[in-house]
């Protein structure tokens, strides 16, 4: 079958934060997409606000420019394989991928992630050394690691046998070799015509529209996203939609759009081996097919991996429910997770016995916090439960998912890193001394030893420790891991914390929360330096005696709390204790509030132990 020059559809693929957005950005400045006097803001892909603030990209986007007299659509990919769903999706609408590694870095763990499920499509490679004016770039050994990579990763001859740029993203200028003095990025596009080969697509036969992707527009609804494989999609004709359990024919669209630079724009037809995007079918999924009214036929629905993790959202039940948020109901937060499953394949929402819980099951805990932040600024309020690795039954015995880690710490920290990770029952399989005084380490763990580290991981290397995780299959169980140390301090009874209430308790550990803070009998305001946790009275006020005023020590100089992120909580929260999230704030609580039940749990469980 005959390939569209007309075409080229590309995948952008890399670690987070080694410039893949900042390249997207100088590719639509220089190719004319923004009008000469039009103010564009930097890292112009990553539109969430939590894209922005994080650093990484999240959703995978699309985009589209012209160059000569061939559209080159462009994916935008997000480089954390929490976001792994989003990755393999894209590259299903894509002909050939530019793998983005930092001149400096390398490639990093996400990068094989991401280049073992290109290399798995048979995708051809362009390799794109980005930074190259970095004062440490080290760029003839990032290129052997990449060889490596690839070798490691079973890539065929033809696919290790790839074109090489050398990138300043932020300048917009690509060269074929360092020595050529190209000012510009047309050696870029000109390497993406000359390598990466059109689309296999046939404007004659029947049409066939795999749904990649899903938006959400105001004005028009659904917004459906893939690529045309085949035929022509035409406004006012009547097609069918295959979906996983049933036809539906006759179905029209009210808007067909292609896209052109950062938009869309509205047409009657579309053609095949464009990547396109089409409003008014109801009820569409992701791996649906569109395709002609008479003779049905579909494309392979989109196989994604499985989710690893799951955590409990409940409805708010706390004393200071409904106070800060608009969304609290069970209805509400079902609703909200249903529609999130519907662009995010690759969480799993399963509704619990009770009716105010749900259960949330994704790939890793930057996705779930992601989520729980996003519903957070949409106005939503509800608590989670720490999060837990599902497991599998095979042959009879359960097995767990496993993670490899891949840390990258000074030389001074090897020894606390080991102790951790061993604890958790971690096995160190790799180390290397660059001599540069930092030290690469790989460690194979299940993954619930993972759970609540990172945190400790970033305290404990002073914040230079550098930690990135890739899904390493699964093991049979490894039996019970310990998980935090340290107990909590818990408040006894609601009212306003106070100054003098809260010197008192510096000798006890330390506090999340400052004096004039309003708490609530369960709530957790501290973390203990022992490991039980104590129930305390945070409330507590001096009392007027014959010797001194009530206010006379009112200067009392108190240590600054730990102001603890939505991130941190949900790694520090035991198995008995919620994170309770409100658009203003973020709290934590024991899941029992009742001081009475809390002390019975207690008893039965030394009486088991």
């Amino acid at each position: 079958m005959q390939r569209k020059n007309s075409f080229r559809n590309i995948a952008i693929i890399a670690h987070v934060d080694h410039g893949k957005t900042t390249l997207v950005d100088a590719l639509l400045k220089q190719s004319g997409t923004f009008r000469s006097n039009q103010a564009v803001a930097d890292r112009i892909m990553d539109s969430m606000d939590l894209e922005r603030e994080r650093g990484i990209t999240i959703m995978a986007k699309n985009t589209a420019l012209w160059y000569k007299d061939i559209k080159i659509n462009i994916v935008d990919t997000p480089g954390h394989a929490d976001f792994g769903g989003e990755v393999e999706r894209s590259l299903n609408m894509v002909d050939g991928a530019m793998l983005l590694v930092d001149a400096s870095e390398g490639p990093l763990p996400q990068t094989r992630f991401v280049v073992k499920k290109a290399l798995a499509k048979k995708l051809p490679i362009i390799l794109v050394i980005n930074k190259i004016d970095r004062h440490d770039a080290r760029i003839d050994e990032v290129i052997n690691d990449v060889y490596d990579l690839f070798i490691d990763l079973d890539a065929s001859e033809e696919q290790i046998e790839f074109p090489i740029l050398y990138t300043n993203a932020k300048l917009g200028v690509a060269h074929i070799s360092l020595d050529d003095q190209s000012e510009d990025l047309l050696p870029m596009f000109k390497t993406i015509v000359d390598y990466i080969p059109g689309p296999v697509a046939d404007d004659t036969l029947a049409p066939q529209f795999l749904i990649t992707n899903l938006d959400y527009d105001p004005y028009v609804g659904q917004v459906a996203i893939g690529r045309l494989s085949h035929g022509i999609l035409e406004m006012n004709k009547t097609y069918a939609l295959c979906g996983e359990h049933e036809t539906v024919h006759g179905i029209k669209f009210s808007a067909l759009y292609s896209f052109m630079g950062l938009g869309k724009s509205m047409v009657q037809k579309v053609d095949a081996g464009d990547i396109i995007a089409l409003a008014g079918v109801a009820n569409v999924r992701i791996g649906d097919t569109i395709t002609e009214n008479e003779n049905p036929i579909p494309l392979p629905r989109i196989q994604i991996d499985e989710p690893t993790v799951s955590m409990i959202f409940y409805v708010n039940n706390g004393p200071f429910a409904g106070r800060e948020g608009k969304f609290l109901t069970s209805r509400h937060i079902k609703e909200r997770l249903e529609r999130e499953t519907l662009r995010n394949v690759a969480l799993r929402v399963t509704p619990l016995d009770r009716a105010d819980a749900f259960e949330v099951a994704g790939r890793g805990e930057l996705q779930m916090a992601v989520l729980i932040e996003t519903m957070r600024r949409e106005g939503y309020e509800f608590t989670v439960s720490k999060p837990r690795v599902i497991t599998k039954e095979v042959d009879g015995k359960t097995v767990e998912p496993m993670e490899q880690v891949y840390i990258d710490v000074p030389e001074n920290f090897v020894g606390v890193v080991t102790e951790k990770l061993s604890v958790r029952k971690g096995r160190l399989t790799n180390l290397i001394n660059k001599g540069s005084g930092r030290v690469n380490m790989e460690f194979y763990i299940p993954a619930r030893g993972l759970i609540g580290f990172r945190s400790q991981f970033l305290t404990d290397t002073k914040g230079a420790g550098v930690l990135n995780t890739l899904f390493a299959g699964y093991e049979p169980w490894f039996g019970p891991i310990p998980q935090r140390l340290s107990g909590a301090l818990v408040a006894d009874r609601a009212g306003r914390v106070t100054a003098y209430a809260s010197l008192a308790m510096e000798d006890r550990g330390e506090l999340f929360i400052e004096p004039g803070t309003e708490v609530y009998n369960g709530m957790v305001i501290g973390e203990r330096n022992r490991s039980s946790d104590l129930e305390v009275n945070i409330t507590k006020e001096k009392k007027l005696t014959n010797m001194r005023s009530a206010t006379s020590d009112a200067t009392v100089t108190l240590h600054s709390p730990r102001h603890l992120t939505l991130d941190q909580c949900i790694e520090f929260i035991a198995e008995d204790e919620l994170v309770e999230v409100t658009p203003k704030t973020v709290r934590l609580r024991k899941f029992e509030l009742d001081t009475f039940k809390r002390a019975q749990t207690r008893r039965r469980e030394q009486i088991t132990q």
